[in-house]
C-alpha cells in the first residue's frame, strides 16, 4: 500500500491510502485531511497499523512534531486509530471532538485530555485558516458523530457521509450521490433515524465549496446540491423503514 498526498482546496492535503481487499473488485479508500496552517490539523488519524504511511505522508508537507490539532467524525478505528500514535510524537497536539464523543470515548482512550468542543465551536488555526466543528448525531452512524468545516476554503470534512467504493480522482465534479447511494445499499452502515435528512440539509446551509470524503474523491461541485440530494434519499429510506399505522 502507499499513500497518495493531492491538495484539494488552499492548504488542504488529502492522504489517500487505496486497499484493493476491502471489497473486491472495486476496493476502498481511506482518506485523512491535513490542514496547514500556523496549527496544523488533521482530521481522520487513520487505521493505528497505517501509521507509518500516514506518518510519511504527513512528513512530506509538515514536520509532524509541529501537528497541534486532531480532530475526526467519531470515534471508530479508521477514523482515530492512531489518536495516540500522534500525540506521542506531536507534544503539543491536542485531539479536539464534541462533548459526546469526550464523555463516551476520548477522556479515557485518548493519551491526553481532549478538548471538548460544543456545537458551533471555532478553533483558529492562523494563517487564515479556522474549522468550526458541527454537530451530528447519529449522521451517518454514532451518537458522537460531527463533522468540521474549514471556512476559508469552505471545505467540508464530512467523515463517513458520501462513502463510496472505488479508487477514484483525487478531487471530482462528477456524481458523488450515486455512488453514496449504491454504498449504502451495499454496507447499510447509517444509522438511519428520522432526523437524518434534517441534520445533513443543515450543512448545507453553511455552503461548503468542497466536500473532503472519508472514502471517495473529494468533490468540487455543487455542494449544498449534493448534501440535500443526500438527505433525500436517507428520508426515502426512513419512511420505508418505519412501521405502517394501524388503520
Amino acid at each position: 500500500m502507499e499513500t497518495r498526498i493531492d491538495e484539494i482546496a488552499d492548504g488542504i492535503y488529502r492522504l489517500s491510502t487505496f486497499v484493493p481487499d476491502i471489497a473486491p473488485p472495486a476496493g476502498f479508500t481511506f482518506n485523512q485531511f491535513l490542514v496547514v496552517a500556523d496549527e496544523p490539523l488533521m482530521f481522520h488519524t487513520g487505521l493505528r497499523k497505517m501509521f507509518p504511511l500516514k506518518l510519511a505522508a504527513v512528513s512530506r508537507l509538515v514536520d509532524p512534531a509541529k501537528l497541534r490539532w486532531i480532530a475526526f467524525g467519531h470515534y471508530e478505528a479508521d477514523e482515530c486509530g492512531a489518536m495516540n500514535e500522534w500525540l506521542a510524537i506531536a507534544p503539543n497536539a491536542e485531539v479536539a471532538h464534541g462533548s459526546t464523543g469526550c464523555l463516551v470515548s476520548l477522556n479515557d482512550m485518548a493519551d491526553r485530555a481532549p478538548r471538548v468542543l460544543a456545537d458551533g465551536d471555532v478553533i483558529e488555526l492562523g494563517g487564515g485558516k479556522r474549522v468550526r466543528y458541527i454537530d451530528t448525531p447519529h449522521t451517518p452512524h454514532g451518537w458522537d458523530a460531527g463533522v468540521m468545516i474549514e471556512e476559508s476554503t469552505g471545505t467540508l470534512m464530512c467523515g463517513d457521509l458520501f462513502t463510496q467504493l472505488g479508487n477514484g480522482p483525487a478531487l471530482t465534479e462528477g456524481d458523488v450521490v450515486g455512488p453514496a447511494i449504491a454504498a449504502e445499499d451495499l454496507f447499510r452502515y447509517s444509522s438511519l433515524n428520522p432526523d437524518m435528512g434534517a441534520t445533513i440539509r443543515a450543512l448545507a446551509r453553511f455552503s461548503p465549496r468542497t466536500l473532503a470524503l472519508m472514502h471517495g474523491p473529494s468533490f468540487a461541485g455543487d455542494c449544498s446540491g449534493a448534501l440535500n440530494t443526500l438527505a433525500d434519499d436517507y428520508d426515502r429510506r426512513a419512511a420505508e423503514r418505519r412501521p405502517a399505522t394501524a388503520a
